[in-house]
């Protein structure tokens, strides 16, 4: 009988002593404060003339057969190259970016039943599509004068562009950093605060949008005219910042 009540005192004062202890202290519900910041975004631009143009040409040839659309195709490729050389366009700055072969179908028509006929092929298209970075503007307009007359008939797409973006690029930047830490310093003397050190800085560049004339229009005018009329105009490059700072104690 002894033996069953020290048994029953040693699995009792466990749950006693477990029942008396003190509860940990709440933490934060939410972790420690944030400080408090400002946020504010700024751009920057940076305007230069281009110096070098991207040209997109086509040469398309219809035959009854595919072998004589390429072969007519082929011939009339061969001589825009030849003459892109000529004019002193470098090897890498021509290449062959579109090649296409279409059939040409006659119009589907009903017999006296009614019944659609299948469309018959009546010949065939060839296109073959160069983009070539001319890097002497002023060659531009007698290349494309020359290049339609020994067969581009399609095409004219022009893209003015640079070369080397980063001097450009890096003054957008520049600027737009400045802009950004102009507004944060007018907010804080305006809030009657400081500012910290800064907190984050994101950045977003948009390159040119590419000039483009009306393809069709500029290959007519280079039929009647010396050399295709043409203008570089400037390029506009632009910077967006986003920059978040620290309000200082």
């Amino acid at each position: 009988m002894a033996l069953g009540l020290v048994l029953a005192g040693s699995l009792v004062a466990p749950a006693v002593a477990l029942s008396q202890a003190p509860p940990p202290p709440p933490g934060p519900p939410h972790g420690p404060p944030q400080p408090a910041v400002i946020s504010v975004t700024g751009q920057g631009m940076a305007q230069v003339a281009p110096d070098m143009a991207v040209v997109s040409l086509s040469v398309t040839r219809l035959a009854e057969t595919a072998d004589a659309a390429l072969a007519a195709n082929n011939a009339a490729m061969r001589e825009v190259m030849a003459a892109l050389k000529a004019d002193g366009i470098a090897e890498r700055d021509i290449q062959t970016s579109d090649f296409s072969i279409y059939p040409h179908y006659s119009p589907q028509s009903s017999d006296s039943s009614n019944e659609p006929s299948p469309p018959k092929t009546t010949g065939y298209q060839v296109t073959n599509t160069l983009t070539v970075k001319v890097r002497d503007l002023q060659k531009l307009g007698g290349l494309l004068d020359r290049s339609v007359k020994l067969g581009v008939n399609q095409g004219g797409q022009i893209s003015f562009t640079n070369d080397d973006t980063k001097v450009p690029l890096t003054q957008a930047r520049r600027r737009a950093v400045e802009d950004a830490v102009e507004k944060a310093r007018t907010l804080a003397e305006a809030a009657g605060v400081k500012l910290g050190r800064i907190v984050s800085l994101e950045e977003n560049a948009d390159l040119p949008m590419p000039i483009r004339p009306a393809p069709m229009m500029r290959m007519a005018m280079a039929k009647e005219a010396d050399s295709v009329p043409v203008s570089g105009g400037e390029n506009t490059y632009t910077v967006n910042v986003f920059m978040r700072f620290e309000l200082a104690p």
